[in-house]
């Protein structure tokens, strides 16, 4: 599934920022870039299948926030700006992520796998969502059935699949926040498993396979919970 974007910002500094990451995501497809709130409106009654708006809030005339509310049905928006006064605005209105100017690559990428996530029916199961990780200069396409569990090492995580594993850089918690907390769960400070792949559970280990997980005392509890519910 691809989604159809358009970039609404008044600087051309911006506008290029966010099309050479837009490039660099494969379920990306940019539409058009306006500079401003007028344009905007003309490009999505002009083009009814935009799926994400990236939007900055502070331009002239109208802002990005004031010109979200008054669309009838807006498609979903991640707003760009660099004012971090005007994040709670931002996620007033159901914002799917508020990306504070400069940002990075990476953060840029948790945001729209956030998108790609909301955007799909509620009929979707595990089997078939995918996220996009970044490995150095290249660009992976994970399905999440594939994962085992996960590990963190520093600054960055270690995902295990099937049959290989991918080092990213980027923290934990962000990590996790991209995937289904009903599917994903945090065992220990340093690991996160996937339940579908737990085969059973040994005093503080979890076995997957031939591997043993260690499971922490903070979060033992509640994954106890989890499973016996």
């Amino acid at each position: 599934m691809n989604l159809n974007c358009l970039i609404i910002d008044d600087e051309p500094s911006s506008q290029k920022v966010l099309k050479v990451f837009i490039e660099k995501v494969p379920f990306l497809n940019l539409i058009a870039v306006c500079n401003n709130a007028t344009d905007a409106l003309e490009t999505l009654q002009k083009h009814t299948n935009i799926d994400l708006l990236f939007l900055d809030i502070n331009m002239p005339n109208i802002s990005g926030l004031s010109f979200y509310k008054s669309l009838k049905n807006p498609p979903a928006v991640i707003f760009t700006t660099a004012y971090s006064e005007y994040a709670i605005d931002g996620f007033e209105v159901n914002a799917v992520d508020y990306l504070l100017k400069p940002f990075s690559f990476d953060r840029f990428l948790t945001a729209v796998n956030k998108a790609f996530d909301a955007t799909k029916t509620t009929e979707n199961t595990i089997t078939d969502e995918v996220i996009y990780v970044k490995e150095n200069k290249t660009l992976h396409k994970v399905n999440l059935k594939e994962i085992i569990y996960l590990e963190a090492l520093g600054d960055y995580v270690k995902i295990y699949l099937e049959n290989t594993f991918i080092l990213t850089n980027s923290t934990f918690t962000n990590m996790l926040g991209q995937l289904p907390a009903a599917h994903f769960v945090r065992t220990h400070k340093s690991f996160a498993i996937n339940l579908e792949k737990l085969n059973s559970v040994s005093g503080n280990q979890i076995i997957i396979n031939d591997t043993k997980i260690p499971i922490g005392q903070t979060y033992k509890a509640d994954f106890m919970k989890l499973l016996l519910k």
